[in-house]
């Protein structure tokens, strides 16, 4: 088994290469997605959740209300440390468990948005960097996913730098052209991958 550590800036395109991977053969485990599952209603990890921030961050489905819940954290560091210590936990737990599930000639690539800022480079054989610069990425988030400029610019605010992302780099996957320009790019990479999970 090969373990891969796939991050990269929020815009940069991440979704787009995890998505492409997988096309290829890889094993998905999406930080993102799991860290929905562990709140989801008549879980352990939503009533953590409620009892850190109180009935306030939940719809009126029960479910979790996150644009609520996202304004109190992406303001605020300290509440954003709070539930991170709530979530990170569950999520690493359930990914541990679809890891050991994939089987042992696997390409397990682990989506994980915060794999820098966490600290987390060394659980993985190696890791590949979507990059692409902070004007592109404020474009997108604000062209492709209707941000105004103020939030986008605190949502990668509350990440870490370029720098810090492509110090921890194994691979470095460039996004900041057209999407024709990244497909070639990450089948190079997913050949990389099939070379060193050979070669283990």
């Amino acid at each position: 088994m090969l373990t891969v550590g796939l991050t990269g800036g929020i815009g940069a395109g991440k979704s787009e290469v995890a998505r492409l991977l997988v096309s290829y053969g890889a094993v998905l485990v999406d930080s993102d997605r799991i860290a929905r599952e562990v709140v989801e209603p008549g879980t352990a990890g939503l009533a953590a959740v409620v009892e850190e921030f109180g009935p306030g961050v939940l719809g009126g489905d029960g479910r979790l209300d996150r644009p609520k819940l996202g304004a109190i954290v992406f303001a605020d560091e300290e509440r954003l440390r709070a539930l991170n210590a709530i979530v990170h936990p569950l999520v690493r737990q359930r990914s541990q468990e679809l890891q050991q599930a994939a089987g042992v000639d696997a390409i397990v690539v682990h989506d994980v948005p915060l794999l820098t800022e966490n600290g987390l480079a060394p659980l993985y054989d190696l890791v590949v960097v979507v990059d692409a610069a902070p004007g592109t990425q404020r474009d997108r988030l604000v062209r492709l996913r209707g941000m105004s400029p103020q939030e986008a610019e605190s949502r990668m605010a509350a990440q870490a730098t370029r720098e810090q992302r492509l110090a921890v780099a194994d691979l470095v996957i460039d996004n900041d052209g057209p999407m024709e320009a990244l497909e070639p790019q990450v089948r190079a990479v997913w050949r990389k991958l099939v070379e060193r999970a050979a070669a283990r």
